[in-house]
């Protein structure tokens, strides 16, 4: 899989079956959509590209701040390359994207795409103002020689909505990783370097390591979570805490996981965590005594939950 930064830097050999979106998290839905437009364009020998864009539109347009993305760019390239996408391009979204006519869009498409085939949505729309809805792209395709094809959202099996990322950060925000792990597919991950805390994990017994995590991902509710932690390939039994660690008057927020049964120095190393289940919410105590009896009986419970699988 190819990953660049510009619509102008992709250099395609051979026509190609596009489609056009944000695929925040890469869930369920956009699996079933890249594979089958994967599986369309090789056996038809032509390159399989994926049009996204950074920042998230929403963002910009609607002057959004703080953790917002599901995934980073690059982590969103590297699963849809696993999907079998040969190209994806992350362009930046900024003024000229966002005042670019319709049909300049499509224009740059051919040019460096070579697109013979887009794929969207009913109300897909792209250009300035939303112009280039499907009629307009229909029409263009026949003026210019490439296909369109609609595409059907997902739903799930269960509640019959349709799989979105908006959903997937609402449960996320409400603490609910098994639900966001349902709607993506797997298990929520994060990931970032260990870095130097205050230590007062080791002084009670109970090292932690402190994730910097990339600040525009969204995190889990405030609380204490089973998880697994991949350290160097090895993946590790933890317990993660997000929050602000009321019970030592702590004021920013932060990540920080105990691996089970490990005990070695981890600083500068990186460190992702995939989200298994809540155990409990934030809580303060009022002695270190009582916080420490909770933290051995998280662990307990993780340790449960994450042995039966």
């Amino acid at each position: 899989m190819q990953h660049v930064y510009k619509l102008s830097d992709a250099q395609l050999s051979r026509p190609s079956i596009v489609t056009v979106g944000m695929f925040d998290g890469v869930h369920r839905g956009h699996q079933a959509l890249i594979g089958r437009l994967v599986e369309a364009a090789h056996t038809s020998d032509r390159a399989a590209v994926v049009l996204t864009f950074f920042p998230h539109p929403d963002v910009v347009l609607k002057d959004i701040q703080g953790r917002y993305y599901l995934t980073t760019p690059e982590e969103r390239a590297h699963l849809l390359g696993d999907l079998g996408v040969d190209l994806v391009v992350t362009h930046p979204f900024d003024q000229s994207v966002r005042q670019m006519r319709a049909i300049a869009f499509v224009e740059r498409l051919q040019t460096h795409l070579k697109l013979s085939e887009l794929w969207a949505t009913s109300n897909f729309a792209l250009g300035y103002k939303r112009e280039g809805n499907m009629d307009f792209l229909r029409a263009q395709g026949l003026e210019k020689g490439f296909a369109v094809k609609t595409v059907q959202l997902v739903a799930d099996e269960d509640t019959h909505n349709v799989i979105a990322s908006s959903r997937i950060r609402e449960a996320l925000l409400d603490g609910d990783v098994v639900t966001a792990a349902y709607l993506l597919g797997r298990p929520y991950q994060v990931e970032g370097r260990v870095v130097p805390g205050d230590k007062r994990g080791r002084q009670i017994g109970i090292p932690t390591a402190n994730i910097d995590v990339w600040p525009y991902q969204i995190l889990p509710d405030n609380g204490v979570y089973a998880c697994y932690a991949i350290l160097e390939g090895e993946t590790r039994p933890a317990v993660t805490n997000i929050g602000i660690r009321p019970t030592f008057d702590g004021q920013v927020r932060t990540v920080e996981t105990h691996l089970l049964d490990f005990d070695g120095d981890i600083y500068e190393k990186n460190l992702r965590l995939a989200f298994v289940e809540r155990l409990r919410g934030e809580m303060k105590f009022n002695a270190i005594e009582a916080l420490v009896e909770q933290i051995r009986q998280d662990i307990a419970v993780a340790r449960q939950i994450l042995e039966r699988g």
